[in-house]
């Protein structure tokens, strides 16, 4: 799976998450939704996402471009 991939699942879950613990914990969850999206929304502009950091990092997810050059 690339980063790519990776970080758009992780994302989508996050806002899963974010999404059930506002409906079943506390409604002030929803500003953790916000943050998610505002996160999504600055690094479509910027390309910086700490997220992809950590899973390159620690986890070892290599970018589509990695992958292609690997084959």
């Amino acid at each position: 799976m690339s980063l790519e991939r990776a970080l758009t699942a992780f994302a989508g879950f996050m806002v899963l998450l974010s999404v059930a613990l506002t409906a079943f914990v506390h409604e002030n969850f929803v500003w953790f939704t916000v943050f998610i999206g505002l996160n999504l929304f600055q690094q479509s502009y910027t390309g910086f996402c700490p997220a992809t950091m950590i899973m390159k990092k620690f986890f070892g997810f290599k970018t589509e471009a990695e992958l292609a050059l690997s084959k």
